[in-house]
């Protein structure tokens, strides 16, 4: 089987506009969730139970803020839907990272339509059309493969992009998730499933709060993550720098409900074990987790439970607080289909850097949360291996695991 490292990142989150600004702001513990009661039209946010967001920052590019004329061509914006704006961003950057990109090819245009329905409304739904303006925009012409599989997406996009190398079919692939999702109907739809928080909205930095006692719902956020996977002689060939090699890849079922999961965190806990099997890792080599922990009393709770199966057993740890976890979504918040994607590459800098990003909000834990949640400060430790936990609606799980490349 063929290796695949990473060896390029681009990241747009609520944290700022690149990957160095973000991974800076996240280490020190900064957050990026605001209130969304200024937004307009604002009796439509203000009545609302859940007011606050992950927005990404407006502003130019200088400023580590977005703004769509520093990335797209004029005309692109009107075509483009923001997650595939954000996608062709996060891209680029990771071109950029990674010194490569391909041949370039010239882009079709698209035509036709009928004068009261945009020619594009149906192009800007499309899932895939993120990943298939970058095939056009790069000249792309490998697998072209997109993935919707709700809060599990990003995760889902990376494993599978790993596979097509791992199995020959490319050298290089572009992989990760964008989301572009806070709009008034999006907040309504999960509030009245009770998913977000909603007491939290006049202090929006305190609202997302993974792992904490006082823990009530997510926080609905946008951005985008991109990696470039290579094929490992393929990236010494041409002498690149190297973040990480991704080592493992799991998924699983849960077969339980359409939004909860199992309290014991079963399904959590298969994707895990098959990740660490495709590694041919055992738990104790796990050095660091990132929690796909959404800040929802069930979710973390049932994710604990499965971790500290996971590393408690015979091929594990001695002792719970051995457990080093952190979710980053009390920074950023719950990034839906880019979730995945925005935590593996922060579980590939924590490799990279030896640095483990910090559970912010994190006062009080649940009396049967024994491990090392990294609260409030980002930690040092030597990282050789990390695990990067993707949960979504439907009982869909996936876990990958990266290393040091060596």
């Amino acid at each position: 089987m063929r290796r695949v490292v990473v060896t390029g990142l681009g990241a747009i989150t609520p944290l700022g506009v690149g990957i160095q600004r973000t991974w800076s702001r996240l280490l020190a513990s900064e957050c990026g969730i605001v209130s969304t009661s200024s937004l307009e039209p604002s009796t439509r946010w203000r009545e609302l139970p859940s007011q606050v967001a992950g927005l990404v920052p407006l502003g130019s590019h200088e400023e580590g803020k977005w703004q769509a004329s520093d990335w797209l061509k004029r005309g692109d914006e009107r075509r483009m839907a923001k997650f595939t704006q954000y996608a062709i961003a996060a891209t680029e950057m990771a071109f950029r990272d990674a010194g490569w990109r391909p041949q370039t090819q010239e882009e079709r245009e698209m035509t036709g339509g009928y004068k009261k329905v945009s020619p594009l409304f149906v192009p800007q739904l499309l899932i895939n059309l993120g990943a298939g303006h970058i095939s056009m925009k790069y000249g792309l012409q490998g697998p072209n493969h997109a993935v919707t599989t709700a809060c599990t997406t990003g995760a889902h996009s990376i494993g599978d992009a790993s596979r097509f190398i791992a199995f020959g079919d490319a050298d290089v692939m572009v992989a990760g998730g964008s989301e572009s999702c806070i709009h008034p109907l999006a907040v309504a739809g999960f509030s009245r499933s009770r998913s977000l928080v909603t007491t939290y909205n006049t202090h929006p930095e305190l609202s997302s709060r993974p792992f904490d006692r006082d823990r009530g719902g997510f926080v609905i956020a946008e951005g985008a993550g991109v990696v470039i996977l290579e094929e490992l002689e393929h990236a010494k060939a041409r002498g690149a720098e190297i973040y990480a090699e991704i080592r493992g890849y799991g998924c699983s079922g849960d077969a339980h409900h359409i939004t909860a999961p199992r309290e014991d965190g079963h399904g959590a806990l298969l994707a895990m074990k098959r990740a660490l099997k495709n590694a041919g890792t055992r738990p104790k080599e796990v050095d660091y987790i990132n929690a796909h922990a959404t800040s929802t009393p069930l979710g973390d709770a049932a994710e604990n439970a499965a971790i500290v199966t996971l590393m408690l057993g015979e091929e594990g740890v001695q002792k719970a607080d051995e457990i080093a976890i952190s979710s980053t979504k009390g920074a950023v918040g719950h990034l839906l289909g880019a979730a995945g994607a925005i935590e593996a590459i922060f579980s590939i800098l924590a490799v990279k850097e030896n640095t483990m990003p910090p559970t912010l909000n994190l006062h009080n834990k649940d009396s049967n949360f024994n491990c090392n949640y990294v609260p409030l400060e980002s930690q040092r430790k030597d990282i050789n291996v990390s695990m990067s936990n993707s949960f979504g609606f439907g009982g869909t799980n996936a876990s990958l695991v990266f290393s040091k490349y060596r």
